[in-house]
C-alpha cells in the first residue's frame, strides 16, 4: 500500500518542513508515502463569497486532476465534517485498506475548504479534530497521526495508549 498526501499549498515554513520530513523518514520502513504539493488558486485581495466558491473549484479541480480516479486508490478526504477517529480506529482503517490491496490519497484542501464535487467522491471524509487548525500543522499531525497509527499495526513501541 502507499500513500500520496494531496495537499494545497506550498512554501512551507522550515518547521513545518523538518516535522514532516522527521515523521515521512520514520514511516518508510513501514508505509510508502508521499506529499504532492498542488498550487493554490490566485486570490483576490479583497475576494468575495462567489471568488471562494471559485477558489474551491479551482483547488477541487486540480485535486481530482491528481488522484488517480480509475485506480485502486481511495480518497480520504480531511474536512471539518468529517468522522473523528481515535489513532487506534486509524490504524485498523489503515490495515483494512492493505488487505484490501489499495492505495489512499489523503486530501488537504485550501484555505477556503473542499469543493463539494471532491467531498462527492471520498470514500473517507476524515476530521482530524473539532480545533480548527493552521494548514501547515495540519501536515505534521498528519504524518504523526500516520506514523502512530502504523506503530500500532506493525507492534512498535511509539503508541503508549490504553
Amino acid at each position: 500500500m502507499k500513500i500520496r498526501i494531496l495537499s494545497i499549498g506550498n512554501k512551507m515554513p522550515a518547521w513545518v518542513q523538518d516535522g514532516f520530513d522527521e515523521y515521512h523518514k520514520r514511516i518508510q520502513p513501514m508505509l510508502s508515502t508521499d506529499i504532492v504539493e498542488l498550487a493554490p488558486a490566485k486570490r483576490a485581495k479583497n475576494p468575495s463569497d462567489a471568488n471562494l466558491t471559485q477558489y474551491r473549484e479551482q483547488e477541487g479541480q486540480t485535486i481530482l486532476n491528481a488522484h488517480a480516479s480509475g485506480s485502486r486508490e481511495q480518497l480520504w478526504v480531511l474536512d471539518v465534517k468529517g468522522k473523528m477517529l481515535s489513532t487506534e480506529a486509524l490504524a485498523q482503517k489503515l490495515a483494512d485498506v492493505m488487505q484490501q490491496g489499495d492505495d489512499i490519497a489523503i486530501v488537504i484542501g485550501g484555505a477556503d475548504g473542499v469543493s463539494p464535487e471532491v467531498l462527492e467522491q471520498a470514500h473517507v471524509k476524515w476530521s482530524l479534530s473539532a480545533l480548527t487548525l493552521p494548514h501547515p500543522l495540519v501536515r505534521v499531525v498528519l504524518m504523526e497521526q500516520l506514523y502512530r497509527a502504523m506503530s500500532i499495526n506493525h507492534n512498535h513501541p511509539y503508541h503508549r495508549g490504553n
